[in-house]
């Protein structure tokens, strides 16, 4: 029974682990993922099921290894907002002996009480950024930091974009990873202050090589060619937000979302940077 047992759960994990053909995207490799215990994170029946319904749009366990994330790495994440990646990350760093910290935008703002459940997401620690805060952890003691959609909400905020990539370079050790997933204006231009959400990749890479980051890599993964880029309201106009009015105003009950919805979420530039060792 014991042997039996044994056999199960490896048969169970190997499903796990690997994806079928056709839940790969376009150009990543099948099979080539950080670990089974990133699979099983990403698998649990802890996980909300509207943020795994976005799965095959941000493609966690494809980004995740792409970005280089390891078993005991000490992860920071910026603005974590509904918790997506928490629910991932955290378990994940819980189970292979590393740390995750969120930095949230004030000392006044918390994250779901759900991640206070030591037992599911370990000991999750919090830390602030904003535009006057001080170090977000001890200087050169994070492996991994993850910048998710954020950046844009910074850019019509005078040097705000400057100090959060100081902050990251300060915050991470000799050789450690900026991790960046951020809607992708091109390859039309960026608008003043991405004001639709959307930045230009060289200027995402400008603002991070400026702070002494290098440029590893760029990914495919969270590639969206349906996404056109002109929408009303911006990258609102798309899942999950479906925003159908101009920010501040009621919801309009008459717009068409069908078009927008039929796109999906928004096309993504998917980028790894190293701090040199």
């Amino acid at each position: 029974m014991r042997l039996g047992a044994i056999a199960a759960f490896f048969a169970i994990l190997s499903s796990i682990v690997s994806l079928p053909a056709d839940a790969v995207p376009a150009g990543v490799q099948p099979g080539i993922y950080a670990d089974a215990t990133l699979a099983l994170a990403v698998r649990s029946a802890n996980r909300t099921p509207e943020n795994m319904a976005r799965d095959r749009y941000r493609h966690p366990r494809e980004s995740l290894s792409f970005w280089g994330l390891r078993p005991g790495m000490s992860v920071l994440e910026i603005w974590p907002g509904g918790g997506y990646w928490t629910e991932i990350l955290a378990p994940y760093t819980k189970a292979t002996g590393g740390k995750y910290i969120a930095a949230l935008p004030g000392a006044s703002r918390a994250l779901a009480a759900k991640f206070s459940d030591k037992a599911l997401y370990g000991n999750v620690q919090t830390t602030v950024f904003n535009e006057t805060s001080g170090a977000l952890v001890p200087p050169g003691s994070a492996d991994f930091v993850l910048l998710a959609r954020n950046l844009h909400d910074w850019m019509d905020e005078p040097g705000i974009p400057e100090k959060a990539m100081r902050d990251f370079y300060a915050t991470l050790k000799p050789g450690g990873i900026l991790a960046i997933e951020q809607h992708r204006a091109d390859p039309r231009p960026m608008k003043p202050d991405a004001s639709d959400g959307y930045m230009s990749t060289a200027v995402v890479v400008q603002l991070a090589e400026k702070a002494g980051f290098t440029l590893e890599a760029q990914s495919e993964i969270n590639a969206n060619p349906k996404d056109t880029k002109d929408h009303p309201f911006g990258v609102w106009t798309l899942p999950p937000t479906r925003r159908s009015a101009p920010a501040g105003r009621p919801p309009n009950p008459t717009f068409d979302h069908a078009k927008y919805d039929a796109i999906g979420e928004s096309d993504r530039m998917t980028l790894r940077f190293r701090k040199p060792a």
